[in-house]
């Protein structure tokens, strides 16, 4: 056993650690990070103080509310209340939707899809198709940042390809450690990679070192594989890498996007980590968000699905955090919701072929009906058509604003 405890810690100095984090080994495969105080902060009595300035509020965390937000939010940056989050969702929540759903208001940030690194260095295109709002100065329409999410598994590769995204000058950069697609787990990617915490460290060290102090950098993650031996290893291990904040998936890659979502883990994380952690999944309305907060013991939620479904969710969430009334009657927001819609339909014909637009409409259609009973009858009556003037006439006929230029 001292033999491979000298192991780790030989490898621990080799792969350049963060001062202060040590690796003890449990079990052959396992690694648990631990944390020496430092002069910066300190626990007493389970609760974490911070040394830079002033006491603050304390959420359970232990982390002060009132500290100003590394993503540079508007609106004072609502980190009373806590943040919220625009999830990335490959194929669904692209640069159209997040111009949409920005625009109705509420988040303090948006995540891209991610961008699949594989053993070379990707061109500036590459980073731009898939983040266009970096000729913005990575920022929506709306004005909220956007943080560019990179998937890979090669600690230097995925260096290399951070340090060029620097040059872009994005909001953020954030590291995929929670799709659960088959396809991307087959090559090492993802979710996967959870299974070893170890990698998990390296890669995220060597992007650390690629990057500068000023740019955000964060991860995500879910609680497992297919369980949640370990999830707290992965966190700390994160955390020990360099990350500032980190998003948890309160699900294992095996139970995909299967209810209910394990909330009470992301409190479990906060409790081991020192750095902000965001509670992600099964937040469909502000009743769940409620939930979400005090399962979790944080304040910042991501919003996936449930944002695509309720494009007013966020700023729901907003008012009832201001002591303002939500309506029960969503018929109002389903008004509101017509030019978004024609917006979103005229930016989906704009970038995707005439032979893909139609399916990517219905898509969208298809999560409001959740929500808005309106939603169900237009699904309906677009869903079998295949052609854009098709569509153009069944949207103008159901009260979507569809302009001239687009029938």
């Amino acid at each position: 056993m001292a033999a491979q405890v000298s192991s780790r810690l030989g490898f621990a100095a080799a792969a350049g650690m963060v001062p202060g984090w040590i690796p003890m080994a449990r079990t052959k495969r396992e690694v648990v990070w631990a944390t020496h105080e430092t002069r910066f902060s300190r626990r007493r009595e389970g609760v974490e103080e911070s040394g830079v300035g002033g006491a603050g509020r304390l959420f359970p965390h232990g982390r002060c509310l009132e500290t100003s937000c590394p993503f540079d939010c508007k609106d004072g940056c609502g980190c009373k209340m806590g943040k919220l989050l625009l999830a990335p969702m490959e194929g669904l929540v692209d640069d159209v939707l997040r111009d949409v759903l920005t625009r109705v208001g509420g988040y303090d940030l948006a995540v891209s899809e991610f961008l699949r690194v594989a053993g070379n260095l990707l061109p500036a295109r590459a980073f731009r198709r898939v983040c266009p709002e970096l000729a913005r100065g990575s920022r929506t329409l709306a004005g909220t940042p956007v943080a560019v999410q990179l998937l890979g598994s090669d600690p230097a590769c995925l260096a290399e390809n951070a340090a060029q995204l620097v040059a872009l000058s994005p909001a953020g950069i954030d590291l995929n450690f929670g799709c659960p697609a088959p396809t991307v787990n087959r090559h090492g990617g993802g979710a996967t990679l959870l299974a070893d915490p170890e990698q998990l460290y390296r890669i995220a060290a060597a992007v650390r070192r690629a990057i500068p102090a000023a740019i955000p950098f964060t991860a995500k993650m879910r609680l497992g594989v297919s369980d949640t031996a370990r999830t707290l290893d992965c966190a700390r291990a994160l955390e020990a890498g360099g990350i500032v904040s980190l998003v948890v998936h309160a699900r294992t890659r095996e139970e995909g996007y299967r209810p209910p979502a394990h909330w009470e883990w992301v409190a479990r994380i906060g409790e081991v980590v020192r750095r902000p952690v965001t509670a992600n999944g099964e937040v469909w309305t502000t009743e769940d968000h409620a939930r979400c907060c005090a399962m979790s013991s944080s304040p910042d939620v991501m919003i996936g699905r449930g944002a695509v479904a309720d494009p007013f969710l966020a700023e729901r969430i907003r008012k009832l955090a201001r002591g303002e009334a939500v309506a029960v009657d969503r018929s109002r927001d389903w008004c509101r919701l017509l030019p978004l819609l024609a917006s979103y339909w005229q930016q989906v014909r704009a970038k995707v072929s005439a032979r893909q637009a139609p399916g990517r409409l219905k898509l969208w259609l298809a999560a409001l009906r959740r929500n808005f009973v309106e939603a169900d009858a237009l699904f309906a009556a677009v869903r079998p058509l295949r052609g854009v003037e098709e569509v153009d006439r069944v949207l103008a006929l159901h009260g979507v604003p569809v302009t001239p230029a687009a029938v």
